[in-house]
């Protein structure tokens, strides 16, 4: 039978009732993956949906995960109203472990002060997590510490406990991403390199004369990630954000105009997309210490 379309799940409970899983709790609820069969090709969370997918194959294409990645499990982070396939063949995993909550539980919890500061939950399935056993446990285990929360009766303590939880459960996926930036070291070198080189390209072309600065969206595209895994891959590898990082590229572009072209202060920050003469002299001064027009003599 020919799957068709996507199946928009409004509430928790719709999620429930067709992955067969008993209601708890309104908000929230731990389902159990065995081979869940949809009709339709896509499914459509209208709330946070965690997914911990087990006995994904190696060198999974569909979530990202390489020879250099750990294989125990794989985590796929979804904020409300996003679209989910796990692949041309399955709709969601056969095997693994679905945590869904509303937006409404964070209401008054120290979780909804800063669930934006997860990234994560903003990068492609094909940057996914891929945790080692240990981390597969420790992620196991707080979700059996929600399902416990779940099975207790509702009273005016559950959302703030459940979301402490769910938060505690966010905060070591984040060290597991910073783990999995590690553990990628040499691919991530290659791709600050083809950075650099999207960068001289954007610097070489002229763009900059219209002051339009390289945005996060357009590397992103042309490294074939997210804007967010970008930003927080070149944050943990360089300590800057774009901003700053391209801030020193154009400066040390300037350094190397200055010594090896005649062009005056005024051409080259034109040429580099400063918005005038004194400002990029300003900037210029605060991090060499001298004025453009004076360091090729302070090189000599």
């Amino acid at each position: 039978m020919e799957k068709k379309n996507t199946l928009d799940f409004k509430t928790v409970y719709d999620c429930n009732c067709c992955l067969a899983c008993k209601t708890l709790h309104p908000q929230v609820s731990l389902i159990n993956l065995e081979n869940p069969s949809l009709e339709q090709d896509t499914v459509k969370f209208e709330f946070y949906a965690i997914l911990l997918i087990e006995n994904c194959p190696d060198e999974c294409s569909c979530c990202g995960r390489k020879y250099y990645d750990y294989s125990n499990a794989t985590m796929v982070f979804l904020t409300p109203g996003e679209i989910f396939r796990m692949s041309e063949e399955k709709t969601l995993p056969g095997k693994g472990y679905l945590l869904v909550f509303h937006p409404d539980l964070l209401f008054q919890t120290t979780l909804k002060n800063h669930i934006e500061n997860y990234t994560f939950f903003h990068y492609r399935k094909e940057e996914a997590l891929h945790l080692s056993q240990r981390e597969t446990e420790k992620v196991t285990c707080c979700l059996w510490n929600i399902e416990e929360e779940l099975h207790h009766s509702i009273d005016m303590h559950s959302s703030t406990i459940l979301s402490r939880h769910i938060e505690l459960l966010l905060d070591y996926c984040a060290r597991y991403y910073e783990r999995q930036f590690i553990t990628r070291e040499n691919k991530n070198k290659t791709i600050l390199e083809k950075m650099e080189q999207l960068l001289d390209d954007y610097i070489s072309s002229g763009r900059l004369q219209n002051g339009k600065l390289p945005a996060s969206d357009y590397l992103a595209k042309r490294l074939n990630l997210s804007a967010s895994y970008f930003n927080d891959l070149l944050k943990f590898e360089t300590g800057k954000t774009l901003e700053q990082y391209f801030e020193f590229k154009r400066l040390e572009v300037a350094k190397r105009m200055l010594l090896k072209s005649d062009a005056t202060p005024a051409i080259i920050a034109r040429q580099l997309g400063y918005p005038n003469v004194q400002y990029f002299s300003l900037i210029f001064k605060k991090i060499t210490g001298v004025a453009p027009s004076d360091y090729r003599y302070s090189q000599n």
